[in-house]
């Protein structure tokens, strides 16, 4: 390993390493190497891809941040691109739970050439708590034309695919084309017939994909144990709490539609959401907008 590599912590394992996992190995045209920040583990073999578009919904991002969660709780780990949007919502799940997630960047993974920049502190906790890798040298900028290669080994490091929020020309779906053909399942969530972002999750189901519902739908359909994590509900400590999630129950709102539902003055709201966020019973999920924190 070349002395630069070192200082940046980065390892290149090359195709013939034992390190080198073993489902990339076996696709067609492998990369000659992978460089990776972190450590690839024996356990990583049970993982599940989550994947989906950049421009989300708050509804897609929920879906990405708690399935990720759950799989990471029953100690799955969580594979994505690491890109805005879904992958970067599933990554956080992962690793919120406690869990081991890996990322496969379209470009270098050294600090400079990360993509999206915005994503290096996020790159810093995945080499923590699992890996983020590349088959592209360190210094690599991310060009558009790597990142179908990129999809690749999300889908190979994988046992199966989740495709949560996609359009009609999503890279998500180059991702489930290559898990199809590598011999993956493939799983969609399903999403609103008019919503553009759920084109491309409801035509893959159309086709064949399973619906996903839950994490249960994705371990029965792998046979990974469905090992059991007691849930822990959390009760409102006050009327405003109570208000609060109450109005939470079914869907994500933004801080202005809260307290428009709840009528509250915006201070009490505001103070009663900081409250239920220190408690873990609601999680902001992105431009002010509220969810219930779902533990399964």
């Amino acid at each position: 390993m070349a002395k630069n590599y070192y200082e940046m912590q980065i390892q290149e394992i090359k195709i013939h390493d034992k390190k080198f996992p073993e489902r990339v190995r076996r696709i067609h045209q492998p990369p000659p190497a992978l460089f990776t920040r972190g450590s690839i583990m024996p356990e990583d073999e049970n993982a599940v891809a989550i994947v989906g578009a950049r421009k989300c919904t708050s509804y897609g991002r929920q879906v990405a941040y708690d399935l990720a969660h759950e799989l990471a709780k029953r100690g799955i780990t969580v594979v994505s691109g690491m890109a805005l949007g879904i992958d970067g919502e599933a990554h956080k799940g992962a690793l919120d739970a406690g869990g081991r997630t890996i990322a496969v960047l379209g470009s270098g993974v050294d600090e400079k050439s990360i993509y999206p920049h915005t994503h290096i502190s996020l790159a810093e906790r995945i080499s923590k708590n699992g890996a983020v890798l590349s088959e592209f040298p360190p210094g690599t900028p991310s060009y558009p034309s790597n990142f179908p290669q990129r999809n690749r080994v999300v889908s190979a490091l994988s046992l199966g695919v989740v495709v949560v929020e996609a359009g009609e020309k999503s890279g998500s779906l180059i991702t489930a084309n290559f898990a199809l053909e590598q011999g993956k399942e493939v799983f969609a969530v399903p999403g609103p017939i008019y919503s553009p972002a759920s084109v491309g999750a409801n035509l893959l189901i159309q086709q064949g994909a399973k619906l996903i519902r839950h994490a249960d739908d994705i371990l029965e359909e792998l046979n990974l144990p469905l090992s059991e994590v007691r849930p822990q509900k959390i009760e409102p400590e006050n009327k405003e709490e109570k208000l609060i999630m109450d109005a939470l129950a079914n869907e994500a709102l933004n801080i202005d539609d809260i307290i428009k539902t709840t009528r509250l003055a915006p201070s009490v709201a505001l103070t009663a959401l900081t409250m239920l966020e220190l408690k873990k019973a609601v999680k902001n999920i992105g431009q002010n907008t509220y969810a219930i924190q779902k533990i399964i």
